[in-house]
């Protein structure tokens, strides 16, 4: 993905990264209108800020990432909002380079489970959020916080080339 392409992204994706961080580390549900959301900054940003044939092949990574997510819900009980946000996040990586999203995908996941055990385990930080639902799950993890950082974490790298 060009820099600048990645720059205009980023404020949109933050912000709807964030918000999916927060509900589905307090629901444990990722919203829809997050995911429609993110959908809308794919279709809305990239024909004016990628090329048109890889805007184009963006939605056949989205289906793509569909079909997988799918699968995984059916097969391993992959939450249905993380199938979602995974299927809108998809385009994104239309130009990524595969051993850096591996890497990227890996990072963040571990990455991601390590800071949520860490902030369990801080007495002031689940006092601060006694409602969390994530908090009251012992076997679940909130992915949508995983999937949120390796969507910024690529726009990051990205806009650093």
């Amino acid at each position: 993905m060009p820099a600048t392409s990645a720059l205009i992204f980023l404020p949109f994706t933050l912000v709807i990264a964030i918000w999916v961080s927060w509900k589905d580390l307090s629901t444990m549900k990722i919203p829809n209108l997050a995911v429609l959301a993110l959908g809308a900054v794919w279709l809305v940003i990239g024909p004016f800020v990628m090329p048109w044939s890889d805007w184009l092949w963006g939605f056949g990574f989205a289906a793509i990432a569909f079909v997988v997510g799918f699968i995984t819900y059916l097969v391993m009980g992959v939450g249905a909002g993380d199938v979602k946000f995974a299927t809108a996040m998809a385009p994104f990586f239309v130009q990524a380079d595969l051993r850096f999203s591996l890497f990227l995908i890996s990072a963040c996941m571990i990455g991601g489970l390590a800071c949520h055990r860490l902030a369990k385990a801080i007495p002031a930080v689940t006092a601060a959020t006694p409602d969390w639902e994530s908090w009251k799950r012992k076997r679940y993890m909130p992915f949508g916080l995983c999937l949120s950082g390796i969507l910024v974490f690529y726009l990051l790298s990205e806009a650093m080339k």
